[in-house]
């Protein structure tokens, strides 16, 4: 029990810093922008590189790895049904089923793997689910719906390089390469990639919680209906269907099943934010789906924890 609650707090506090730092005006007006381009375009695709690079590959052929992405796979794919019957656009849409299906893998899956489940490696199986499926589809029907808002229609070509540009796939895919093949990456390379990287997770953070200034109340936008969908699908949908599928379908059960329900339970990434503010679509979308899913996760990672631990 006592991991769940060390993961939160530590994204609590960098949060709470954030809310502060906007608050005082510290990192002047661009503050924000500066910490969420730094993370977009620097620090995540380091972090993504080193975390791929290491990545246990015998994960991509198991059981955990297909259901993780089958469980993510449905999310976005029903929360992209209901934005495309209610016409919300497909920025928005795209916006909402990431914040529907993408998890907060890292800043918190990994404390939470760590101190809950006790091996930090299991939370690979979601990460190469997201890098691998998630993250080129979404990111590159954002890359495609931004040059349509501006008035660019993108040859097929670029349709299908597109998503392969973008600095957060480019940092995922190039270190699984390196994994894959078995390239050795130089001790003073991978240094710095694992310095730039760890400012990741910090950057984010601080960026959300001087976000929360424009929007500390969720729920009070013309997005409301899109915040509900995305934040029941995700915090409560999400693990009831990867619970069924694991213990009706693939047959799991203790160990296993715990670990892919808990990582199923966790909130929709801090990450989330970061894109939408890059692209300038579904920002209050992204930031009340975070929050709230936050909130929710706690008590339902505590129910699957009592329900299911070994």
């Amino acid at each position: 029990m006592l991991g769940v609650f060390e993961g939160f707090s530590v994204i609590g506090i960098i949060i709470a810093i954030g809310a502060v730092i906007e608050r005082t005006g510290w990192l002047g007006p661009h503050g924000r922008q500066v910490l969420n381009g730094l993370a977009f375009h620097v620090a995540t695709p380091a972090l993504l590189f080193g975390l791929m690079y290491e990545a246990e590959l015998s994960v991509l052929f198991s059981d955990q790895f297909l259901l993780t992405a089958l469980g993510m796979l449905a999310m976005a794919f029903v929360y992209g049904l209901v934005g495309g019957l209610r016409r919300w656009g497909v920025g928005p849409t795209t916006i909402g089923a990431m914040a529907a299906s993408y998890v907060n893998s890292g800043n918190l899956g990994i404390p939470i793997a760590v101190y809950l489940l006790g091996d930090g490696s299991l939370i690979a199986p979601v990460m190469l689910v997201q890098q691998l499926i998630l993250c080129p589809i979404m990111l590159g029907i954002l890359d495609v719906s931004s040059a349509a808002r501006q008035g660019r229609r993108l040859p097929w070509w670029q349709l299908v390089v597109r998503p392969f540009t973008n600095p957060v796939v480019v940092g995922a895919l190039a270190g699984l390469l390196c994994n894959v093949l078995g390239l050795p990456v130089p001790e003073f390379v991978a240094e710095p990639i694992g310095l730039v990287g760890a400012m990741a997770v910090p950057a984010v953070l601080l960026a959300f919680g001087m976000s929360l200034r424009d929007n500390a109340v969720p729920l009070r936008g013309d997005d409301r209906a899109q915040v509900l969908i995305a934040t029941g699908l995700k915090a409560f949908v999400h693990p009831v269907l990867v619970w069924a599928l694991g213990a009706f379908v693939f047959g799991m059960s203790g160990p296993v099943l715990f670990v892919v329900v808990v990582t199923a339970a966790l909130p929709s990434a801090q990450n989330i934010y970061t894109y939408a503010a890059t692209y300038r679509v579904g920002v209050s979308l992204a930031q009340e789906s975070i929050l709230l899913t936050t909130v929710l996760s706690v008590p339902v990672i505590l129910l699957a924890t009592l329900l299911l631990h070994p």
